[in-house]
């Protein structure tokens, strides 16, 4: 039998070290069960400073718009966010044509980092959370829940006393790094050989956006990307994935006239933006895109990680977001399930979304060999188009992966058993003889049918 609902918690101190936008977010929730909570960032407030430019847009989809719904806050974030049905795709050799997400009604939504993060400190402010920007924590006491910030790790700190402590601070943890000492503590870093840069396509002269602004824009090249989101404002934040090293690289483009000819070869269809594209190439840093698993996520009833403190991604599904608000999501359901029993909500908070997490980063790694290599393939199309029709008869029976990640709140790593599942059976369709003239026929579905029921 479940655990009688507890639908209040006694008020406790609690510090979530991190502003970022699951730090926010967890804040509301914390506020809203009527803690008392403090978030500390070592940065200055995002609301006073100019953007970084190593922001990816954001791709707003099911599972975080269910976790902000659940805290009243969906519509406040939903007016700086633009939705977006399908992709673009841009070959060289061929017009853009467009490929649908999903069902009618379905889409991710692009949302600019920098300015849904502004809004998201807001709103925990206005929840009533109380932010200490520019104030680095040095240290922490697990057992004790206390952390110690200061100037530097030579000045004097001060000691803070917590009755729990959530790190909400990123792939590069303080509050993880301090947890690793411990004994039986499982980590790993894995760096892919790709890096990225953030470029920009502004808005025309009447603010209008300069394509489709209902599309996620996809150039795929093979071993290198580029991709552009809309922002609200009419312009696209831009963001190219290419090799740190190697014959068309970050290291092999070093002059103005080098990234001339690379945009103009590889992107001719926005040849007018080479001006403003490479603009941001020589200003804008090169980043690093990390996958980091650990475990365990907590310290005893003290200490927890969430979002990307306990599971960074690759950016490739557009998940990252939706998996750490998750995170938030389901811890509230464990405090409304257990009440003061933390140091339950914490286990069972780990046991459910450690498995999850583990999923969501196998599938986003292999979405960029998908997106990078294989969207322009005419195989690939034709392996889509199949799906497709067959999820439109048979929608009990067959959800595209796309789907179940994107457009579903069930757990990624039932979606990662059930897309292996689908994917063996498509490379068997696929190896039908004269599959490309006979894939609508009642043969191949009913030899899907057989093999689902295999």
């Amino acid at each position: 039998m479940p655990p009688e609902k507890k639908l209040m918690q006694e008020s406790r101190k609690i510090a979530v070290i991190g502003s970022g936008l699951v730090g926010s977010l967890l804040a509301i929730y914390l506020r809203k069960r009527g803690h008392e909570v403090t978030i500390f960032d070592r940065r200055p407030d995002v609301r006073t400073v100019e953007f970084s430019g190593r922001s990816i847009n954001l791709a707003m989809s099911n599972r975080g718009w269910k976790a902000l719904r659940k805290v009243g806050i969906e519509e406040r974030i939903r007016e700086i966010a633009l939705p977006l049905d399908k992709r673009a795709m841009h070959v060289n050799d061929r017009p853009v044509y467009f490929q649908k997400y999903g069902k009618e009604g379905e889409a991710i939504y692009s949302i600019s980092r920098g300015v849904l993060n502004r809004r998201m400190i807001d709103l925990a402010e206005e929840a009533g959370a109380i932010f200490r920007f520019e104030e680095k924590v040095w240290d922490i006491d697990l057992p004790g829940a206390k952390i110690y910030t200061g100037e530097d790790e030579k000045s004097t700190w001060k000691e803070y006393q917590y009755d729990h402590v959530f790190g909400a601070d990123g792939a590069f943890s303080r509050v993880r790094h301090k947890m690793q000492r411990q004994s039986r503590f499982n980590y790993s870093q894995h760096f892919i050989d790709v890096g990225y840069k953030e470029l920009t396509i502004p808005a025309n002269e009447d603010g209008s956006h300069k394509m489709d602004n209902a599309s996620f824009h996809i150039w795929p090249r093979g071993e290198f990307m580029l991709i552009a989101m809309p922002n609200i404002d009419g312009s696209f934040t831009c963001t190219l994935f290419l090799p740190f090293e190697g014959p068309v690289s970050f290291e092999s483009l070093t002059t103005e006239k080098e990234a001339d000819a690379f945009f103009e070869k590889y992107f001719p269809d926005i040849k007018e933006e080479i001006s403003n594209l490479k603009k941001d190439f020589f200003r804008n840093p090169t980043s690093a895109m990390v996958t980091m698993k650990c475990y365990p996520w907590t310290f005893e009833d003290k200490v927890a990680l969430v979002g990307d403190s306990a599971h960074a991604i690759v950016p490739f599904y557009g998940q990252g977001m939706n998996a750490g608000f998750e995170d938030i999501s389901v811890l509230d359901d464990l405090m409304e399930n257990y009440g003061d029993d933390w140091s339950k909500i914490f286990e069972e908070y780990q046991v459910q979304r450690k498995p999850n997490a583990d999923a969501i980063a196998e599938l986003s790694y292999r979405n960029f060999i998908e997106m990078s290599n294989k969207t322009a393939s005419p195989d690939f199309l034709l392996r889509k188009k199949i799906e497709g029709r067959f999820s439109e008869k048979f929608p009990e029976k067959w959800i595209p992966l796309y789907s179940r990640v994107t457009f579903s709140d069930k757990p990624y790593a039932e979606a990662l058993a059930i897309g292996d599942k689908q994917r063996a059976i498509m490379d068997e369709v696929m190896a039908l003889e004269n599959i490309d003239e006979k894939w609508d026929s009642p043969e191949v579905q009913d030899f899907i049918l057989q093999k689902l029921k295999a």
